[in-house]
């Protein structure tokens, strides 16, 4: 396929006491919307079955694994794989994931039309913090509850076009995209959960933290030449917002579809995956262009060093 109609799924928010069963309800009703608007593909967020725990400290082990998924799909989650094999649409969403040797990422995957995980990444660039910080608003214990992924930024042929995914922080890094760039990417997949308040500096405002993640993924997007879906959970969970700001964005960097609310809300665009080859047949022609003598810190430092 080269055209896919493609829908952002942004979910609203998800609280401590709602059960992964009352969530994939949710998920099933906007791809019941995504097959009336005729979508090929329904992208949604991280973590999208359960709410944004990193923002609790916990000490107990057994604990933090009840937000974990041990096999995916799961009894909570077939359901949604069984619809959307009915309606023939591909979906890509984030969820915890704690595997069979007890190790514990933030995961995305990615299936193909007939249902079938074809792509799973997970998240990178962790964000936040180990140890119970009491100079921050709320706490983002990312670092504390997962490892950094293990998978790299790895693209997948799903029926004719190359799919990437990214979680959240991932879209801040330009390496995120230029690795799958490098790739031929044509469509990088993205979902986030993103507080409407900066904790350690508020006051960046709801408004400045909507334009960084949009600068991201316009920026990535334009300097790939790819498609980008990227999908938020909004929405107040346990007193806690979380920003919206889902959007569909072409090859050129331009908003095609954007949300308005901070509910579950579905926006749609017609993605032509053929208008990625004019930027990566030009200004980022990467055989042409790239000079990579010059690029050596760019793997060889972590760190400011001079």
């Amino acid at each position: 396929m080269r055209e896919w109609v493609i829908g952002a799924a942004q979910l609203g928010a998800i609280q401590k006491s709602d059960s992964r069963e009352s969530v994939v309800e949710r998920m099933m009703g906007l791809l019941d919307q995504a097959a009336e608007n005729g979508c090929d593909l329904v992208v949604y967020p991280e973590l999208a079955l359960t709410t944004f725990f990193p923002r609790w400290y916990m000490e107990d082990q057994a604990e933090v694994d009840t937000w974990f998924e041990r096999e995916m799909p799961n009894a909570a989650t077939q359901p949604l794989f069984d619809r959307a094999r009915e309606h023939q649409i591909a979906i890509s969403f984030g969820y915890a994931e704690l595997t069979p040797e007890g190790r514990h990422f933030n995961t995305s995957i990615l299936t193909n039309r007939q249902g079938e995980i074809v792509g799973k990444y997970r998240k990178i660039h962790l964000p936040g913090h180990v140890e119970f910080d009491t100079e921050r608003d709320f706490q983002h214990l990312e670092k504390r509850y997962f490892e950094p992924g293990d998978l790299g930024f790895e693209t997948f042929d799903n029926e004719g076009t190359i799919m990437g995914m990214a979680i959240c922080n991932d879209r801040r890094w330009p390496e995120t995209w230029r690795v799958m760039g490098l790739q031929g990417v044509e469509l990088v997949m993205l979902g986030y959960n993103t507080p409407s308040i900066n904790a350690q500096n508020r006051g960046e405002g709801l408004e400045k933290r909507l334009y960084h993640s949009e600068l991201s993924v316009t920026a990535g997007a334009y300097q790939n030449a790819t498609w980008a879906v990227a999908v938020a959970k909004a929405g107040v969970e346990d007193g806690f917002p979380l920003m919206g700001g889902s959007i569909i964005v072409d090859p050129d960097g331009f908003v095609v579809a954007r949300t308005e609310s901070e509910g579950d809300e579905l926006v749609t665009a017609t993605c032509d995956m053929d208008r990625c080859q004019f930027g990566k047949k030009t200004i980022f022609d990467f055989a042409r262009h790239r000079r990579i003598e010059h690029y050596g810190r760019i793997t060889s430092q972590t760190g400011v060093e001079r």
